[in-house]
């Protein structure tokens, strides 16, 4: 698994006109390429009488799967400009369509490119551009002698606490960047003279927003 990828966080879409023309730009996280193909069957049903529907999505660890369609627009125009955007971005798992009502003024091959691209480049600062870290939730069990000092050690140390629950003893649920669960569960085994249980209970990506977390629990 990858530590860490840029991705789009939610569905969003934004319109605006350039030379008369309306522009419709559709974005949504994809998990798979189904996933992709029904979203942007969803925007062509929406807009059956649109000019063009320019569909885009690039999807795996490796960007293995990358699909792209002009719809009708001159070739290497549309949907190759936003394809090369979120290449040249590293954003992954994400479907793009953007439509088309043609206005009358033709923008040329130049003004096409633009015009698609910042379409794009638009409708995913609406998605909200994030990145997928890769954690490790770790527990903590320890006696209740012990929890002020392993809390404060475990937030000076920048890590992130989900969760605390009590019963015979106390369960610290952590967060913990998978890079640094080995230096972690160390510095609790110390902390508590190898006393307490310390385990990985998970791993799993949280959302990250301009380099903080975004909470979802």
């Amino acid at each position: 698994m990858l530590k860490r990828y840029k991705t789009i966080l939610e569905y969003a879409q934004i319109e605006h006109l350039i030379e008369k023309s309306r522009f419709i730009g559709y974005i949504k996280p994809v998990e798979n390429e189904e996933d992709a193909i029904k979203f942007i069957e969803d925007i062509k049903s929406i807009h059956k009488s649109a000019t063009h529907n320019v569909p885009v999505y690039m999807i795996g660890e490796n960007n293995e799967i990358q699909r792209y369609s002009d719809d009708g627009e001159p070739a290497g125009t549309a949907g190759v400009p936003i394809l090369d955007m979120l290449k040249k971005e590293d954003i992954k798992n994400v479907a793009i369509v953007v439509t088309r009502y043609f206005g009358g003024i033709k923008l040329g091959t130049g003004g096409l490119v633009r015009a698609y691209t910042n379409t794009a480049k638009l409708v995913m600062e609406e998605g909200k551009l994030i990145e997928k870290v890769l954690y490790d939730l770790i527990k903590i069990r320890i006696d209740y002698t012990m929890l002020g000092k392993v809390q404060n050690e475990v937030l000076n140390a920048g890590y992130i606490i989900k969760d605390t629950v009590f019963d015979e003893a106390v369960n610290l649920y952590v967060y913990s960047p998978v890079h640094k669960s080995e230096e972690m569960i160390n510095m609790l085994r110390n902390l508590t003279s190898a006393k307490g249980e310390v385990k990985i209970e998970d791993t799993l990506y949280l959302n990250e927003l301009k380099g903080k977390i975004l909470k979802d629990w």
